[in-house]
C-alpha cells in the first residue's frame, strides 16, 4: 500500500464520538472499596470517532468526522485537534450539552477500563448525520462510511444507510455495545467486534469464545444475519474474519504492550484507509493490525496513534 497521490481516493467519512479522556494510570486496579494511589492524570483528545478519524488521517486518507461536542472549553479544543490533523471538520456545536467525557483506567500492563458519560455525543441527530452526508457527498466522492457504538444508534443505522445508498463502504465498530437493532446488518459491509461484542452479537452468550474456531462460528453467524464481512479482533491473539466466500485469520504483531486505550481505534481507522484505497482483505488487516500493535506501545489515544511510515516500517515496506 503505497502512498497515495493527494486526492487520488475518495474520502473517508468518520460518524461518531469526540470525547476529553482523563486518563489514569495505577500500578494495579482497585477492587471493590479499596483505595489505591495513581502514578499520573492527564487530559488527552479521545473518542472512538475522532481516534478512528485520526488513525485513519495519520495512514495518508483523506477524512472528514461528522458528530458534536459542547460549547465549552473541551469542544473547542477538539475542534482545534481536527484543524490540527487536516482532518474536514463536519462536528456539531451543541450549546446546550457538554462535551463526551471519558474517565480510563490503565493498569501498568496495559489493561484498561473506561467509562465514558457521552454528553452531545447522545444527542447527535439522525437526520442531521444524514444532512452532513449529504453535503459532504455533494463535494467529495465518499469511498467509506465508519461508523462505531459511541453515538446514539439510530444516528449510527442512519449513517450505514445513507452511506450505502451514496455508494460508499459501511463499516461498524460496534464499541461499546448498543442496542443495535437487527436490521442494520444489511446495511453494514464490515463489522469489527471484539470478542466480548462478538459474543452478544451473535447471541452466543454460553460461548466463550477462547478459540479461533468459536470466534469463526460467532462470525459466520453474523454472516447469515447479513452481514457482508466480519472480523473479530482479539488482541495478542490476532484476528479472524468471515464472510460468504469462506473464513481465516491473520496473526498479531509481537509487541511489549504499555497501553491499550484506542489500539482497536486504530486497527479500524487503518483498515478503513486500506480498503478505500482497494486493498484487499488480507492485506488491509496486516495494515489494521500492525496499526493496532503500534498504538498498544505507548500511552494515550489520540498520541498514540501511528503514522503511516511507522506502519510500513513494522511491516518491512518502503514507499
Amino acid at each position: 500500500m503505497n502512498q497515495p497521490e493527494q486526492g487520488s481516493n475518495p474520502i473517508i467519512a468518520v460518524v461518531g464520538s469526540l470525547n476529553t479522556d482523563l486518563v489514569l494510570h495505577v500500578e494495579l486496579f482497585p477492587h471493590e472499596g479499596e483505595t489505591v494511589l495513581g502514578e499520573s492524570l492527564t487530559q488527552e483528545p479521545g473518542g472512538k470517532g475522532l481516534n478512528q478519524a485520526v488513525a485513519a488521517s495519520r495512514a495518508g486518507g483523506a477524512v472528514a468526522l461528522i458528530g458534536a461536542v459542547g460549547a465549552d472549553s473541551f469542544g473547542q479544543h477538539l475542534k482545534e485537534v481536527l484543524a490540527a490533523e487536516g482532518i474536514k471538520d463536519f462536528v456539531d456545536t451543541d450549546p446546550t450539552h457538554a462535551t463526551g467525557t471519558a474517565v480510563i483506567e490503565v493498569e501498568a500492563g496495559g489493561a484498561n477500563r473506561i467509562i465514558v458519560v457521552a454528553g452531545a455525543n447522545d444527542h447527535v441527530n439522525a437526520d442531521r448525520v444524514e444532512e452532513q452526508l449529504r453535503t459532504l457527498s455533494s463535494q467529495h466522492r465518499i469511498g467509506v462510511v465508519l461508523v462505531q457504538g459511541e453515538i446514539d444508534p439510530e444516528a449510527t443505522e442512519r449513517a450505514l444507510v445513507v452511506g450505502q445508498e451514496l455508494g460508499a463502504v459501511t463499516i461498524l465498530n460496534p464499541a461499546p455495545m448498543r442496542d443495535f437493532p437487527r436490521r442494520v446488518f444489511a446495511s453494514t459491509d464490515y463489522l469489527i467486534p471484539n470478542e466480548f461484542e462478538a459474543r452478544e452479537l451473535a447471541a452466543l452468550s454460553d460461548l466463550p469464545l477462547t478459540s479461533m474456531l468459536d470466534c469463526v462460528e460467532a462470525a459466520n453467524s453474523m454472516v447469515d444475519l447479513g452481514v457482508k464481512n466480519v472480523i473479530v479482533t482479539r488482541g495478542e491473539k490476532g484476528a479472524v474474519w468471515a464472510n460468504a466466500n469462506g473464513s481465516g485469520q491473520t496473526g498479531a504483531f509481537r509487541i511489549v504492550p504499555v497501553d491499550t486505550v484506542a489500539a482497536g481505534d486504530s486497527f479500524c481507522g487503518v483498515l478503513a484507509c486500506a480498503i478505500n484505497e482497494g486493498q484487499p482483505l488480507s492485506e488491509a488487516l496486516r495494515w489494521a493490525s500492525a496499526a493496532g500493535a503500534l498504538a498498544a506501545t505507548r500511552t494515550g489515544a489520540v498520541a498514540s496513534l501511528p503514522q503511516r511510515a511507522e506502519i510500513m516500517n513494522l511491516l518491512g515496506l518502503t514507499d
